[in-house]
């Protein structure tokens, strides 16, 4: 491991090559220390994934130089939880002077990513984003700029690209198992579990979040980006809030304190969750964030139905839908193409023919490793005069779907490991990803189909590799 900060820092000049100088350019020197990483945003994600996760995964390669949040107390429980001994910022700049740091890793609120990228780009730093990558168009913008003036780079975490279901649908398209391909269907169900959870937090203002149009959907854009292979042109979209808000004939405070627990069918008790009533409810005090607060507050301004039409630069046309009131939590793709069709889904428990318990899914969905064994699910693909055949995957239920430690074993174990599909994702990715969110946003405001060219001065491209 003794070459490990250089080999992570050659790899995020691969990961940013989207819009990054070549990697000849970089002068990293012939330290051979560990790799210094300060943490920004000590909430579950990143506390959790880009926190513990690390500490316990990669003790050789990396170290915590520090720890920044607004929030103290959440700063304290952090530092113990992640396992580390270094010190706590609530200033970041401070933070950056002092422990001079080879990467910031982003885990804050989505309306405050843009703030910390680009000082963190600014102040000589590598910088590690949580998706997505901002909220509008001209925080978005903003980071473009700080990327192109910085001799550092940028990267975007986005995980679902390495999942092994999704890395196969990528690998058939790739290979023009269906012809040149010319249409998307993609339908996201989002359950009465995980989908509520959105509006109890901030994610449920806009102001925020930028919507689930961004926070959620920026997932799914740059899955279908990078298996279209191609640019967004012109986004259309409708979208409205009808069953959380105001959609409700009663509302609390938050759930500990409300008077309807035994008539709200969203009643959720926090305090059997240690570790939410550790990293949350002891923490209020200092600056207000409730993480139990009511579905139905009048203060929720997001949507809850979201349905967009994307057509590409390749002429691909995309029709996306987001629901978040499913029964069940899933999703559905079908790609169409001049010679067939590819069909591929999760989580659908009718094609699965279990009773799924969505909660209990929802937390294997989040944890960062499994001892379950691996399971098949299936690809099925349609050639034109031809019967239809079944591809099974071989799946894991754990990390979004095997790919959260996949991506992490590329950016700090194997940074060298080939990608010839592309999976690494820089600037570019994830400024296309929320660009397509920003723009549903305003057209459903606007009535009118909205350019992705128009929103910033990054051009689309008709090929992406």
């Amino acid at each position: 491991m003794k070459n490990s900060r250089r080999q992570f820092l050659s790899s995020i000049s691969l990961l940013a090559a989207g819009m990054a100088l070549p990697v000849s350019a970089f002068n990293f020197g012939s330290k051979k220390e560990k790799l210094k990483v300060v943490l920004v945003g000590t909430g579950i994600r990143g506390t959790s994934f880009w926190g513990k996760r690390l500490v316990e995964q990669f003790p050789e390669i990396l170290e915590f130089g520090g720890l920044c949040d607004h929030n103290p107390g959440r700063l304290e429980y952090a530092k113990t939880y992640i396992g580390v001994n270094c010190p706590t910022f609530t200033d970041f700049e401070q933070m950056i002077l002092q422990t001079k740091p080879d990467l910031v890793i982003v885990t804050t609120k989505d309306s405050n990513h843009h703030e910390f990228i680009i000082k963190g780009l600014d102040m000589g730093c590598d910088v590690l984003t949580e998706k997505p990558l901002t909220i509008d168009e001209r925080k978005c913008q903003a980071i473009i700029d700080a990327e192109r003036r910085s001799s550092k780079n940028l990267i975007v975490g986005f995980n679902y690209r390495w999942s092994p279901y999704n890395t196969k649908i990528k690998e058939l398209l790739a290979n023009n198992t269906i012809g040149k391909l010319t249409s998307v269907d993609f339908n996201w169900c989002l359950n009465t579990y995980h989908g509520a959870s959105y509006f109890r937090r901030w994610h449920g203002q806009r102001e925020d979040s930028g919507t689930l149009w961004v926070h959620k959907s920026t997932h799914h854009f740059d899955l279908l980006n990078w298996w279209i292979n191609s640019d967004p042109n012109e986004v259309f979209a409708y979208g409205d809030l009808e069953h959380y808000g105001n959609n409700n004939a009663f509302s609390g405070d938050n759930c500990r304190t409300c008077n309807h627990k035994k008539d709200c069918d969203f009643y959720w008790d926090i305090t059997t969750n240690q570790r939410l009533m550790d990293l949350y409810v002891n923490n209020e005090k200092h600056d207000g964030y409730i993480r139990d607060n009511c579905l139905f507050r009048k203060e929720i301004n997001i949507y809850d139905k979201m349905s967009a039409q994307v057509k590409y630069e390749n002429n691909v046309i995309l029709n996306y839908s987001l629901t978040t009131y499913s029964p069940f939590e899933g999703w559905r793709v079908a790609f169409n193409g001049t010679k067939g069709r590819i069909e591929a889904w999760m989580h659908i428990p009718y094609h699965e023919n279990t009773s799924v318990n969505q909660a209990e899914m929802h937390r294997k969905e989040m944890e960062q490793t499994s001892k379950e064994a691996l399971e098949y699910e299936p690809i099925i693909i349609h050639n034109l005069w031809n019967d239809f055949k079944t591809i099974e995957v071989p799946m894991e239920r754990s990390g979004h779907g095997g790919g959260d430690k996949r991506l992490h074993e590329k950016l700090f174990a194997n940074p060298n490991m080939p990608d010839p599909l592309g999976r690494s994702a820089g600037i570019r990715d994830g400024a296309m990803s929320v660009l397509i969110g920003i723009a549903a946003t305003k057209s459903i405001e606007s009535g009118e189909p909205i350019k992705i060219a128009e929103l910033t001065n990054l051009k689309p491209r008709a090929e992406r590799i």
